[in-house]
């Protein structure tokens, strides 16, 4: 057997040396690094992965915004497929640890901690990504425009230069062809010469015109290509229009023959990556309002950031005073596997990664009143048996063997419980719910880990090294010898 708990030692001292280089990981802090704010891990392989801290909303501040759908009959398949759009624009935006989930069933909240243009962010978030080339009819139009009720409305803008061919770029989905808006209405009809939906997957690129303008570039395949170039073949100098979202980005003069591809100039290269964003990710199926939007500041979650940890370390110091008051040396030992427990918890929410808000925070230190729960059952059976006379390593064994269906069936219901808190924050978009429930049950499954495994490890190797064998060093007191009988009088 002590060959076994040696090997046991050996697999925790690896496990825990792991979790430490993890936690330890420094941050990247020098200016001009690609990687700044990143902590790489291993950080002398080139598969290394960013193991940094990831703070939530609520402790890093940032923009909450509640979307709500134009239509209220939307369907749950069309507001997954909204969701994965939005989540992949976000991603796109740059924006680390942000989190998109639907609430009932219209609307979607999108949290972004610490984005430095949040009207940006959310033009390119709740835009519906719906690209089309438009004949305006012939009419030269040299001012930025909208197509409103099937006409051309000028507002204020500078011309475009001319379209040119360009090289390939990322893919769209399907969007909505513009001729809907075109419908029962007065005034010009606005052929739609190619839609978005045969964007060519893999075609849509950023980049920088010979003017020194940002451009959107992309190719188009199927009807939409074979209609572009016929269109430009026989309206050479003429105009065409590039609208997004029934907004004329682009009026640009025909120049030259266009084999199935263009450009779209923009004012600026936040302008040009937004746009590209969208193109890139595809269309929402349909239109979103904002309908709440919210800033939080950073200073709020400085203060819960230095709150958090100071009810940490009290709560863990008074547990481990506790346990090395009522307990002695198992008490020790449980307080040197708790601290094992925290730095394989610290490294599993770095590794996965886990981004911690307050609720998490909290989730967490309730964890480690748990986690002690286990040693605490299995000693108070310890210290029974050995009342009952039974030796130090029997007395051990027999703690963690009536113990353990205690300590199985109080975590189960522990683990029952976060899996429907965190279904309830997963369906109504409360995110804290989430964090909450994520941090208590991975440290409900941790401290299984600790409290049967790591414990116990450590008391078998105590009792088989033959030290601390005084029952005192196990809070119970040596039994009294009974006392010898009296002679019998004479008489």
């Amino acid at each position: 057997m002590r060959r076994r708990e040696l090997s046991l030692l050996a697999l925790i001292i690896a496990i825990t040396g792991l979790a430490l280089w993890i936690d330890f990981t420094p941050t990247i802090t020098a200016e001009g690094d690609p990687n700044k704010g990143k902590a790489l891990w291993p950080s002398a392989t080139t598969w290394a992965q960013d193991v940094h801290t990831r703070l939530g909303l609520d402790l890093r501040g940032g923009t909450q915004v509640l979307l709500r759908s134009r239509d209220p009959n939307i369907i749950a398949e069309d507001l997954q497929a909204a969701r994965q759009v939005i989540e992949n624009r976000v991603n796109g935006l740059g924006v680390s640890e942000a989190t998109v989930t639907t609430s009932g069933a219209d609307r979607i909240i999108v949290e972004l901690p610490d984005v430095d243009q949040p009207e940006q962010a959310l033009q390119t978030i709740r835009s519906t990504g719906k690209l089309e080339f438009i004949d305006p009819l012939n009419q030269q139009t040299g001012q930025r425009e909208f197509l409103q009720q099937g006409r051309l409305v000028r507002t204020s803008g500078s011309p475009t230069p001319s379209l040119s061919s360009t090289d390939p770029l990322t893919e769209t989905q399907t969007v909505t062809n513009a001729v809907e808006l075109q419908q029962a209405m007065s005034g010009p009809v606005f052929n739609v010469v190619a839609d978005g939906s045969d964007l060519k997957p893999g075609t849509v690129l950023p980049g920088i015109d010979q003017g020194g303008q940002p451009i959107v570039s992309f190719e188009f395949e199927g009807d939409s290509a074979t209609n572009l170039q016929q269109f430009t073949a026989q309206n050479i100098g003429q105009p065409l229009s590039i609208v997004l979202d029934n907004r004329v980005v682009s009026s640009a003069t025909i120049r030259d023959v266009l084999p199935g591809s263009g450009q779209i100039s923009t004012g600026s290269t936040q302008e040009r990556d937004s746009l590209y964003n969208v193109l890139r990710y595809g269309s929402l199926p349909v239109a979103f309002d904002v309908e709440t939007s919210r800033t939080i500041s950073a200073t709020l979650g400085e203060d819960s950031i230095r709150a958090s940890m100071v009810a940490g370390i009290v709560g863990l110091l008074a547990v481990a005073l506790l346990m090395l008051v009522y307990y002695r040396l198992p008490g020790f030992l449980a307080v040197v596997a708790l601290l094992i427990y925290t730095a394989i918890s610290f490294a599993l929410y770095r590794l996965i990664p886990i981004t911690l808000t307050l609720a998490g925070i909290a989730g967490f230190i309730l964890s480690i009143g748990l986690a002690v729960d286990g040693n605490v059952l299995i000693f108070a059976r310890l210290k029974e048996e050995l009342r009952r006379g039974r030796s130090i390593g029997a007395a051990v064994e027999e703690g963690f063997l009536h113990a353990w269906p205690s300590i199985r069936d109080s975590n189960i219901a522990t683990l029952i419980t976060t899996m429907i808190l965190y279904w309830f924050g997963s369906s109504f978009g409360v995110s804290i719910i989430k964090g909450f429930a994520l941090t208590l049950g991975l440290g409900v499954l941790i401290s299984l880990l600790t409290s049967v495994v790591i414990t116990r490890t450590f008391l078998r190797l105590v009792v088989e090294s033959g030290a601390f064998q005084n029952r005192w060093w196990y809070a119970v007191e040596e039994p009294t010898p009974p006392a010898a009988p009296r002679a019998a009088e004479a008489l």
